[in-house]
C-alpha cells in the first residue's frame, strides 16, 4: 500500500505544497507515495484580487494541473482532524461524511476575516474575503443604479484602513462610477481606529496613500470605530452616523478553526507555531503552510504575514519537507528574507516597497504596472504541464 500525504486546502499554501511534494518525489523516482488535496473545489481562488470588479473570473482551475503531476483531488470540507489516529473526517456537498487516513499531513486551510458581534454586522455588512461574498458585493454595487439617488445610495463606507481596506477603497470610485454614471455625487469613506491615515503601513508609504486618497476623493475618518450597522448606514462609537447602503468590513483575520484541532501553541491570530522545516511543534507528522503557519522568515525576528507572497513560499517548503520527511531525505529550512509590499491605489496607481521597513521603490504608474503583473501572472498556478509545474515548485525560487 502506498504511503499517503494529505494536504488540506487548495489555496496558495495548499496548491504549492502539493506541487512541491510531487517535485521531490519525482526527483527521487518514488512512486510509492500518494499525494491528495482535500478542498471544497478544485480551483485556486485568487483572493488578493477580490477587491477588483469581475470577481467571478478570479479563480484558476486545478484539475488538469493536479492530473499532470499525479496529485489526487478529493472534493469536500474537512470537519475534524484526529492527529492521534492520523485521520481527517470530511463532508461532501450533501453532508455525507468520509474519512481519509494519512501518513503525513499538511494543513493549509487558510484564514477568514472575522466579523465582530456588532449589531447588524452579519445582516448588513459586506466583505471581500471570500469569492462568494465579493460576488455578493459586486451584484449589490451594480444594483445601486436601480435605487433613487440619495446620500446613502451614493456612499460606500470601508471599515478598516489596512492593506485590504485601502485597496478596496481606492478601487471603489471607479466601480461606483461604472454603476452610477460619471456625474453621480459619490463618496467613499474609510473608517479606521488608527490616529492617522495608514498608520500601520509606515511613513514611507503613507504620503502616497494620502495623495491617492486626495486625488480619488476618498475621505478618512480616523481614530474611530464602527459601533453598529444597519440597512441605511453605520453608527460610530462616538455616536456619529454615516448614511450608506454599502458598508464593507475589512478588519481582523484569523487562521482556519481547524488549527484548534491540532494540539500546540498558536499566535493571537490562531496560527500554529512551526519549526524551521514547517513541522508543527510537538508533532512528528503534521506540517503547516500559508495562513495557518506562524513561521520565522529570517533570524531577525520577522514572521510570515497572511499574504500570498508568503503562502506560496511556505507551500513550496512545506511540500518539499513533508515528502522529504516521509522518504527519509534531508529537509530544507524555510527562509524568506526578502519582503515587499505592492499596494494597489486604484486609478491613481500603486506603490511598491522593499523590506520590513517598507523602503519606497516605485510609485504611481510604474508601480501599477508591476501590481498588474503580480495580480494577473505571478500569483497564478503554472500550466498543466508536468515538467513546467514541477520546476515551478522549487522552494529555492524566490517569490519576491
Amino acid at each position: 500500500m502506498k504511503q499517503h500525504i494529505l494536504v488540506i486546502g487548495a489555496g496558495f499554501g495548499g496548491v504549492w505544497s502539493a506541487l512541491s511534494a510531487a517535485r521531490l518525489l519525482d526527483q527521487h523516482d518514488r512512486n510509492d507515495v500518494q499525494i491528495t488535496v482535500l478542498a471544497p473545489q478544485a480551483e485556486l481562488r485568487i483572493r488578493p484580487r477580490f477587491y477588483e470588479p469581475d470577481v467571478h473570473n478570479m479563480k484558476a482551475p486545478l484539475g488538469e494541473l493536479f492530473d499532470a503531476v499525479g496529485v489526487k483531488f478529493v472534493k469536500g470540507i474537512a470537519d475534524s482532524i484526529d492527529t492521534a489516529g492520523k485521520q481527517v473526517i470530511h463532508s461532501d456537498a450533501f453532508g455525507t461524511q468520509s474519512t481519509l487516513s494519512y501518513d503525513r499531513l499538511v494543513l493549509a486551510a487558510g484564514s477568514r476575516v472575522i466579523r465582530p458581534p456588532l449589531k447588524g454586522m452579519i445582516e448588513h455588512a459586506f466583505d471581500v474575503d471570500q469569492i462568494e461574498e465579493a460576488a455578493r458585493l459586486e451584484a449589490h454595487i451594480k444594483s445601486l443604479k436601480d435605487q433613487p439617488s440619495s446620500a446613502a445610495r451614493n456612499t460606500v463606507v470601508v471599515a478598516g484602513g489596512g492593506f485590504t481596506g485601502i485597496e478596496t477603497a481606492t478601487e471603489m470610485p471607479a466601480r461606483l462610477r461604472a454603476a452610477l454614471g460619471d456625474d453621480a455625487p459619490i463618496r467613499v469613506i474609510v473608517v479606521d481606529r488608527a490616529p492617522q491615515i495608514a498608520a500601520t503601513l509606515g511613513d514611507g508609504i503613507r504620503p502616497s496613500i494620502v495623495e491617492a486618497s486626495r486625488e480619488l476623493g476618498i475621505e478618512w475618518v480616523v481614530d474611530a470605530s464602527v459601533a453598529s450597522v444597519d440597512a441605511g448606514g453605520v453608527t460610530l462609537a462616538d455616536g456619529k452616523r454615516i448614511e450608506s447602503n454599502t458598508v464593507i468590513w475589512t478588519v481582523g483575520f484569523r487562521a482556519s478553526p481547524l488549527t484548534e484541532q491540532i494540539p500546540g501553541s498558536r499566535d493571537p491570530q490562531g496560527r500554529l507555531h512551526v519549526d524551521g522545516h514547517l513541522k508543527v511543534l510537538g508533532h512528528v507528522d503534521v506540517f503547516a503552510a500559508g495562513d495557518v503557519a506562524y513561521a520565522a522568515t529570517d533570524d531577525l525576528g520577522n514572521y510570515a504575514a497572511m499574504s500570498c507572497q508568503h503562502a506560496i513560499s511556505l507551500g513550496r517548503y512545506a511540500g518539499n519537507n513533508v515528502a522529504a520527511d516521509l522518504i527519509g531525505v534531508a529537509p530544507i529550512t524555510y527562509r524568506q528574507p526578502k519582503y515587499v509590499t505592492c499596494l494597489d491605489l486604484g486609478a491613481w496607481g500603486a506603490v511598491f516597497t522593499e523590506g520590513w521597513d517598507r523602503q519606497l521603490k516605485l510609485v504611481g504608474q510604474e508601480a501599477k504596472d508591476l501590481k498588474t503583473q503580480i495580480n494577473t501572472v505571478w500569483i497564478y498556478p503554472p500550466a498543466a504541464d508536468r515538467a513546467t509545474a514541477l520546476a515551478a515548485a522549487d522552494p529555492l525560487i524566490p517569490v519576491a
